[in-house]
């Protein structure tokens, strides 16, 4: 039996117009990272883009610069990885674990 080509290009359009939502969604989620208890705050957003970063004053000692650096780099890698396994858990609910080259 041939498969109904009218209903499988239906059935792509669908999924094409799902990821594009999805996608779209994802890229306006807000990331939230924290770390060194409050110290250095970083918030990323789905699309992978580092949108604010804060640190806190009292994190800023003269006499070791070194803690507040690995601080930012932590929180921003951090905010990476949630992003990513963000959009990654939302793809895979689309595409059913089918991996299709050039999304996430």
């Amino acid at each position: 039996m041939r498969p109904d080509m009218g209903s499988l290009m239906k059935q792509a359009q669908r999924m094409q117009a799902e990821l594009a939502r999805v996608q779209e969604e994802i890229a306006n989620e807000r990331i939230e990272v924290s770390v060194g208890g409050g110290a250095v705050k970083a918030v990323m957003t789905g699309a992978l883009v580092l949108e604010s970063l804060d640190i806190d004053p009292g994190a800023m000692d003269p006499d070791d610069v070194g803690m507040l650096e690995d601080l930012v780099v932590a929180a921003v890698n951090e905010a990476l990885r949630q992003a990513q396994e963000a959009a990654a858990k939302r793809m895979e609910a689309v595409t059913g674990g089918l991996k299709i080259p050039g999304l996430r």
